[in-house]
């Protein structure tokens, strides 16, 4: 009896201890809290010479990112390179949910974002050793700064369907670079629902859920579908 009763202990302390575990999500998932978003040069000119996604493409993942980053109040940095003489403004998606009247962007000259004093402070400001990028091109813009936050110690995170670059092995070739020297690559939609992560969490749920139908391709049609369909 003492040793069914043992038995017994040693079962339930197991399972006590795989709940536990269960509940504890890894350090490496991305949360409101714990990153900072980059969103680098996602500019009308710079988009002109992307091959390796279509426009409209482009456009609907950096909505989908900026209004991620909104929602869940993530700090967030937008920047630009010669905006006022060559490259223009940046995306009306990111104007939507950082309109330049209430969002300062930060302005170089220098291709690499790190290399540039006020960005390099902004970014470094937030204290969040995950850092996410996004931008436009991949093999410049998103490889320069994500290879020197690593150098840094950095985490690096890459929303690859919400850079571009001029062909696509231009892209690959980027996104491998950064792979290899540690970086995440993750997409736009995977970005948003890490953030959510449990439909339970009612303040983001309308949010994200309007968010999506409007960005969300075929996903925010099945979303739109789906809370129709539930009135009958």
């Amino acid at each position: 009896m003492k040793k069914i009763c043992m038995s017994l202990f040693a079962v339930s302390m197991l399972c006590i201890s795989f709940v536990a575990n269960a509940q504890k999500p890894a350090d490496a998932l991305l949360s409101p809290t714990n990153h900072a978003l980059v969103m680098i040069d996602h500019e009308s000119q710079m988009a002109f010479a992307v091959e390796n996604i279509t426009t409209p493409e482009l456009r609907q993942n950096t909505a989908i990112v900026a209004g991620a980053s909104k929602i869940f109040k993530v700090p967030t940095i937008v920047t630009t390179v010669a905006e006022k003489s060559f490259s223009g403004p940046v995306f009306p998606e990111i104007m939507e949910f950082y309109p330049p009247s209430t969002t300062k962007y930060y302005d170089r000259t220098t291709m690499n974002t790190w290399e540039d004093v006020p960005t390099y402070k902004a970014i470094t400001a937030t204290n969040k050793k995950k850092l996410v990028l996004a931008g436009l091109w991949t093999g410049v813009c998103i490889v320069g700064p994500a290879l020197s936050a690593r150098a840094e110690g950095y985490e690096v995170y890459v929303i690859t369907d919400a850079c571009g670059d001029v062909s696509e092995e231009a892209h690959k070739m980027a996104i491998d670079r950064m792979v290899q020297a540690g970086c995440v690559p993750i997409t736009s939609v995977q970005y948003i629902l890490e953030l959510q992560r449990d439909w339970s969490r009612q303040e983001t749920y309308k949010p994200v859920t309007d968010l999506m139908k409007r960005f969300g391709g075929s996903y925010g049609l099945g979303i739109q579908y789906a809370h129709e369909m539930l009135k009958h």
